[in-house]
């Protein structure tokens, strides 16, 4: 008996092999095929349809790389057909796949000859219900795109693909089969019985009598085939195989809810205009399955995929409104995309979901509660408050379980962030968020689920995703057989917020994580296509600043404001923040496309603000220079305009003995002769800042070779080698504008660099500036810092505030954390004494700390650019530019003000009448930060002023108002009214660390006669 058990599943496999999968269709008959290759970029239908085509046949090739095809075809159904009610005639098409991975390779979106799109062909999806009768014929057209497999397995080898052909190459595929053909439900039910019956089998113990059970009902059932016959001795074989499934699970089993969804990358492997199509493919092929299954439901996150579906497919969005009325296709995240969530700045991540739930509601007259981010590279400590603050009561994510040294401790539990918000969250025990809801996903999460005993719910992702594709009938047919399966969790169909209302109520206390979510994998992203990085930091910076004097200009000038054009900027801006953008880990044609729109965005925002400032300063012979930052620069006051006015002693170069030294009577900068670091004195603490036998501003180059992922992981290995890039071509010093500088070129490899170093008058810090010219292959190159203090932790801003990460490697999890994300400032210090280190757009970290002999010292290393191969070969070769400034005896306040110096810096406005204005609004303690100013989205006039606190203190301060208003109320990010704790008699504020605080004030202008 035992050993006649372990032939029935190898029999079953060489079932499914030889007879089985052919046999779900029976006849099968030819159609007529035309072809019509579009020249370019993909065209409308009503463009394609009235084009020449010419005849193809099965078997012929097809489809240059990103090349579009459209197939005409026409057939018709044989009249001696007998179909019964539950079969169909189907169109089954094979586009030349070449494995059952959709999203990666060849896809197509099939439309009536009216124009209306039905649905998609994919590996996983190759027929489409033709809904006619025999006898009776039928015409469609196929969209078929010859996307290449640039993923080739992930066998992380260069492509030469990655890049938008200029010369079309040859064809990719070979178009294998189309055909009308008879679907036969009952062979195919038959085949969902026993793929769900064998996987189980597969989980269960040798020695369990369930396995037994079902191994000998498949047996049964195999002998009841005729291998002749499949289609008619079927019926017969499902007997034993329904008997197998009547026992229901026990009464403590795992209980799972099955959520169908589609990961569409916004782009990644292909670029974004292909994504737009993904999206249609997909949902297609979801309304179909949501027609032939009442009971299945299906989420979708990102306003900006439904936004596109909207513009391009109007008619199919119409089919997706209605069944979103309905309540079977969930719009879930709330944000605009699934944006990375450690690079954008805070107010971005609060714009996702401005944008994000704005959309949804104004289309659906939904909001989503949960967030939904299963794929993006950690997660920020301020997350939980933003979400919150928009609404927002749920988190899920998958990618910890990608964690390549810890496993993350909980699956339901409450995620705090910086400020003590805390959120609901899932990490889904299966580890997967493209589950195919077979037996070993569902096995998985119930062995891995860690609440065991307090809770004993979770939550399956399951669809095709990345490319797209979602669901399929298999994976809903794999739901249903496992619903109340004896040996199986329950699965059944839900929704993300269904799902987390049963989880919140079965556990009342779940555990408590506190901080950021860092993944142990992908540390390369915070570098890789570092320009996009500071393309979008200039990007939020300009933001800020248009929609400040945007807003100054409509509430004291009445001027109107660019509400369409800010809200599209903001959107693509936000689009650019998707998580394999940002982190530039697409293709090159991607990130080209990205680079383009940011050029096209920073000259948009550019005329905005110019526009704003003139109606704001007048036309005239006068220069001035305007302040958007949050402190004063120079004498101009924060949100101001003013004079520039330099006070303390004058910075001095000396040249002694070969050496360079800067002195401006508060630091002392000696350099050696090839331009190093040796000696950086605070004159006014009297304190050596470079640790003995090191050099400060020290380039070191590491080679980078990733065990795998090129363009997102940063192995350790890569500490264990290098080289110190020390040699000089020439070292030269000089006085410039009121500030000592010294600049050292430098040259390696393929590779050279000119950093410039300015100690300017009255400033305890030196500025660095370095223009690198980088043309290596798999390298990282990094600037390196090291300080003369004792520390065990570093502060490193991140969105609305900071956190503390500890610098030692007690546990494993610090060893992890061996790269980190920074904003604008880090932070290294004793209790009474501390370094600032800002940046101008960097985001790349190392910090390591050291005794040695006796003598303590922390190293800040920022990573300036790496070099992989895949998926974009030409990831950072070129030109970039950086800004650094390290800033002695600085305190936090001190780091966050050299911070938003470095990266919103002072605007000259020349050809103006006024040199002054004051502040529109502001505040008196220093703590708290304005960080955006703009109208309401609701187009009513009020203002919103964003504010936060950004020292880690609890703190009051006063408004400070240069405007009328009717009143002010406290509003969550979607600018509704909250009931506010903060507000505190006459305009004063009370805020708890770290807290963000939205205000909308109600505008009066001049001639309303109103008062403030």
């Amino acid at each position: 008996m035992h050993d006649r058990s372990k032939l029935i599943l190898p029999r079953l496999v060489r079932f499914l092999r030889d007879r089985g999968n052919l046999a779900v269709y029976g006849a099968e008959v030819a159609v007529h095929i035309e072809a019509w290759e579009a020249p370019g970029e993909p065209v409308l239908f009503s463009e394609a349809v009235g084009q020449q085509f010419e005849k193809f046949t099965v078997g012929a090739p097809w489809g240059k790389p990103w090349g579009t095809t459209w197939f005409h075809v026409t057939g018709t159904v044989p009249a001696h057909w007998d179909i019964p009610s539950s079969d169909r005639v189907e169109l089954v098409v094979d586009l030349g796949f070449i494995d059952g991975i959709p999203g990666f390779q060849a896809e197509a979106l099939i439309w009536t000859a009216d124009g209306d799109v039905i649905s998609a062909i994919e590996p996983l999806n190759r027929a489409v219900t033709l809904g006619v009768e025999p006898g009776q014929s039928f015409e469609l057209y196929i969209e078929a795109a010859s996307n290449p497999d640039i993923a080739r397995g992930f066998s992380f080898e260069q492509t030469p693909f990655a890049e938008k052909p200029v010369v079309p190459g040859e064809p990719l595929y070979r178009l294998n089969r189309v055909a009308i053909a008879h679907w036969k439900r009952q062979v195919w039910e038959f085949l969902q019985d026993l793929a769900v019956l064998a996987g189980l089998a597969e989980q269960l113990p040798d020695s369990s009598p369930r396995r037994a059970e079902i191994l000998y009902a498949i047996d049964a059932a195999l002998d009841l085939i005729d291998p002749q016959d499949v289609g008619g001795s079927v019926g017969s074989a499902r007997g034993p195989l329904v008997e197998a499934l009547a026992p229901p699970a026990h009464a403590s089993a795992h209980r799972i809810h099955a959520v169908g969804h589609a990961h569409i990358d916004s782009a990644w492997l292909w670029p974004i205009r292909e994504t737009r199509r993904k999206v249609a493919r997909t949902f297609s092929n979801v309304l179909r399955l949501l027609e032939e299954n009442a009971d299945f439901t299906f989420s979708a996150s990102s306003a900006q995929q439904y936004a596109w579906l909207k513009q391009d497919y109007p008619a199919l969005f119409a089919r997706v409104k209605q069944r979103v009325a309905e309540g079977r296709f969930v719009p879930i995240g709330g944000q605009w995309i699934e944006p990375d969530s450690n690079l954008p700045s805070g107010e971005s991540l609060a714009r996702q979901f401005l944008q994000g739930k704005q959309f949804f509601l104004e289309e659906f007259g939904i909001e989503p509660t949960e967030v939904w981010i299963p794929d993006s590279f950690g997660y920020s400590g301020a997350l939980p408050q933003i979400a919150a603050a928009a609404g927002s009561r749920y988190f899920l994510t998958q990618k910890l379980s990608w964690n390549d040294t810890n496993s993350f401790p909980h699956h339901t539990f409450y995620w705090e962030g910086i400020d003590g918000t805390r959120i609901l969250t899932h990490f889904p025990p299966a580890d997967t968020y493209n589950s195919m809801v077979s037996a070993e996903e569902l096995h998985r999460a119930e062995r891995q689920f860690r609440e065991k005993g307090k809770s004993n719910t979770s939550l399956l992702p399951f669809g095709w995703g990345d490319g797209g594709g979602g669901p399929t009938r298999e994976m809903l047919a794999a739901v249903e057989r496992t619903h109340d399966l004896e040996g199986s969790p329950r699965v059944k169909f839900s929704d993300a917020h269904t799902f987390f209302a049963e989880a919140e109520t079965e556990y009342e206390h779940p555990p408590v994580w506190v901080g950021e979510l860092y993944l142990e994998a992908h540390r390369g992203v915070a570098t890789t296509q570092v320009q996009l990085k500071q393309d979008n930091r200039r990007s939020e910076t300009l933001l800020r600043e248009a929609e400040y004097w945007c807003s100054y200009a409509s509430v004291m000038r009445g001027a109107a404001y660019p509400a369409v054009q800010l809200q599209a900027l903001w959107r693509e801006v936000l689009l650019l923040q998707f998580h394999d953008i940002l982190p530039g880990s697409s293709i090159t044609w991607v990130h080209r496309e990205a680079a383009e729109s940011y050029a096209r965005i920073h000259a948009g925002l550019e005329a905005i603000i110019d526009k704003a400032a003139r109606e704001l300063l007048g036309e005239g012979t006068q220069s001035t220079q305007l302040n958007t930052g949050p402190y004063a620069i120079n004498e101009v006051a924060p949100f101001a305009a003013g004079h520039v006015a330099n006070t303390g002693a004058p910075a001095r170069v000396a040249t002694v003995s070969d050496l360079k030294i800067l002195d401006n009577g508060l630091l002392r900068v000696t350099f050696d002769v090839d331009g190093g670091i040796t000696s950086m004195m605070d004159l006014a603490a009297g304190r050596e800042l470079i640790p003995s036998r090191a050099t400060g501003a020290l380039l070191q180059l590491f080679h980078d070779v990733p065990t795998q992922w090129d363009a997102w992981d940063l192995d350790e290995s890569y500490r264990r080698g290098g080289e110190d890039i020390v040699s000089a071509d020439s070292v030269d010093a000089d006085e410039d504008r009121g500030a000592a500088v010294v600049r050292v070129r430098r040259t390696f490899y393929s590779s050279s660099v000119t950093l410039e170093y300015r100690l300017a008058t009255g400033r305890s810090a030196l500025d660095v500036t370095v223009d690198l010219d980088w043309h290596e292959d798999q390298k990282i190159l990094k600037l390196a810092f090291p300080i003369a203090v004792h520390a065990t932790r570093a502060a490193s801003e991140i969105q609305y505030g900071h956190l503390y990460r500890d610098i030692h490697t007690n546990t494993s999890w610090d060893a992890a954390r061996f790269e980190t994300v920074a904003h604008r400032w880090l932070h290294v210090g004793e209790p009474n004494y501390g370094v600032a280190f800002a940046n101008s757009g960097t985001y790349g970290y190392d910090i390591t700390r050291d005794v040695v002999v006796g003598e303590s010292r922390v190293t800040v290393r920022a990573s300036l650019a790496r070099a992989p191969m895949f998926p974009d070969s030409t990831s950072d070769r070129g030109r970039h530019h950086y800004r650094f400034s390290l800033c002695a005896g600085a305190s936090i306040p001190d780091a966050v003000r050299e911070g938003y110096r470095l990266s919103s810096p002072l605007r000259p406005v020349d050809g103006v009448s006024r040199q002054t204005l004051p502040p529109l609004i502001g505040v008196d303690n220093p703590a708290v930060i304005i960080e955006a100013v703009k109208l309401a989205e609701d187009g009513s006039g009020d203002l919103v002023v964003r504010l936060y606190e950004a020292f880690g203190t609890t703190v009051e301060t006063q408004l400070q108002l240069g405007f009328a208003h009717g009143g002010v109320i406290e509003t969550d990010l979607l600018e509704r009214y909250v009931p506010s704790v903060a507000l505190q008699g006459n305009y004063g504020l009370r805020m708890r660390p770290f807290q963000i605080l939205t205000l909308r004030f109600a505008i009066r202008r001049a001639g309303s006669g109103n008062a403030s």
